[in-house]
């Protein structure tokens, strides 16, 4: 009997025992195509030697040193890599342990920098309905998916949400792309002007939606619009590239294909690819010399910030996506891999939309093509397409409640960087095995 708290206490998940590129192998030799990279983490899939040797080198020589006493070289390094590829005024770097906890330092450096400024009447955040933003409380509160809040709700802060900027499901047929960006960005500032417009603290969003709504981008311009509304009032842009950051989107950071840049960046996930937990949230100078010139000291902290076992790995991890040069290959093979899902699935009855960016992409299922219409959720459709595909040997990410955190069904696919058109092929050839062997 196992001790483990698993996620789910009524099933019992196979035993994993080690990891060849971009498979996992279990207990029992089976293999398994890591479809999603686990949840968009495992970017240089597994076993990577480069990544290995600098952990080991950084256990050996210095394990742990607290931030409340020491800086440490991996932390510095991390940094400066960081720093030196960000977009924008993105200057300072504070490493967390995943991407709960950057977005949770987000949200509090954005409260503190306006206390700092004397603006203490800017209280309120705004963030978009069918976002995922982490699983603590503030976290939480910020994001929109109904379903993961629910029982919460009661302990959770009053956040303001507007639409989402999701195409496929909500643009009328009537308005083009961009004039449909434009209505739903101008939700923004009408709530913005509800709450008052000196009374709101920041705007939350993920350049590419990704558990929640399966690889959303936005369409062309809706994120300037965004950008130029915060500008207008004094609201902070906060951008979560958990998921869709660090070449996720063939960009290493996902906003630069919105020609923007945030106030603050959120990363994780593809920053360690799971060789070690580690996230960063990344701010401009500006709001750091806001701090450092007024209290001096960032009232949050934990015992694992800047861990330098964690900084070593990502220090590996970022310079082996540069290095090697796998954003541009992850644009490269994201086309292949869009036009292999496309050939697959663009005329499939119950397929209503395939989207995404670089490796990080989405296929929606409807019961109904023509009016889009979403699979009755008791039909459990997302969970038994995982199940299915696991027992093929598949690991993806389907989830359901893509509409509205109820309603609809997609599949997330996220694979290691690293793979090849024969890879593409088997995760093609076994999703839509797996999505026929489920359907009604």
């Amino acid at each position: 009997m196992s001790h483990v708290f698993p996620r789910h206490t009524k099933s019992a998940p196979p035993l994993a025992v080690t990891g060849e590129g971009c498979y996992l192998i279990d207990a029992s030799g089976k293999r398994y195509f890591d479809g999603s990279g686990g949840a968009a983490v495992s970017c240089l899939g597994h076993g990577d030697p480069e990544v290995i040797a600098a952990v080991k080198a950084q256990v050996e020589q210095l394990a742990f040193a607290h931030t409340g006493f020491f800086t440490s070289q991996p932390a510095e390094t991390l940094a400066d890599l960081l720093v030196e590829h960000a977009p924008g005024d993105l200057e300072r770097a504070l490493f967390v342990s995943g991407g709960s906890e950057a977005n949770e330092a987000a949200i509090k450096l954005a409260r503190q920098y306006f206390v700092e400024l004397g603006e203490t009447n800017r209280r309120y955040l705004i963030a978009r309905r069918q976002s995922y933003h982490g699983n603590t409380l503030g976290a939480l509160a910020v994001g929109g998916n109904q379903w993961r809040r629910k029982q919460f709700a009661p302990l959770l802060v009053d956040v303001s949400h507007i639409s989402p900027c999701y195409e496929y499901a909500d643009r009328n047929p009537a308005e083009s792309a961009f004039d449909y960006g434009q209505r739903v960005a101008q939700e923004l500032e009408d709530e913005i002007l509800r709450l008052g417009s000196d009374s709101v603290i920041a705007f939350l969003a993920e350049p590419v939606v990704g558990a929640t709504a399966g690889a959303v981008p936005a369409v062309e311009g809706y994120f300037t619009r965004i950008r130029e509304i915060c500008d207008r009032y004094g609201v902070l842009l906060i951008l979560d590239e958990v998921m869709c950051g660090m070449g996720r989107t063939g960009y290493l950071f996902a906003c630069e294909a919105e020609n923007i840049t945030p106030d603050i960046a959120c990363i994780a996930k593809g920053l360690g690819a799971g060789y070690q937990p580690i996230g960063a949230m990344l701010c401009t100078r500006e709001i750091y010399q806001t701090i450092e010139e007024g209290s001096g000291f960032f009232q949050h902290g934990h015992t694992y910030l800047g861990h330098p076992v964690a900084a070593a790995a990502g220090c590996a991890v970022l310079e082996a996506i540069i290095s090697r040069g796998l954003v541009p290959r992850v644009r490269e093979m994201g086309e292949r891999f869009d036009q292999a899902l496309r050939d697959e699935f663009s005329e499939h009855p119950h397929v209503g939309d395939i989207r995404g960016r670089g490796l990080f992409r989405g296929v929606e299922l409807v019961e109904d093509r023509s009016s889009k219409t979403p699979f009755d959720p008791a039909l459990r459709l997302a969970g038994n397409i995982k199940k299915a595909a696991f027992e093929q040997g598949l690991i993806c990410y389907p989830m359901s409640g893509t509409r509205d955190g109820v309603n609809g069904d997609h599949v997330l696919l996220a694979p290691p960087f690293i793979l090849k058109d024969n890879h593409i092929d088997e995760m093609v050839t076994k999703l839509s095995a797996s999505i026929s062997s489920c359907l009604p």
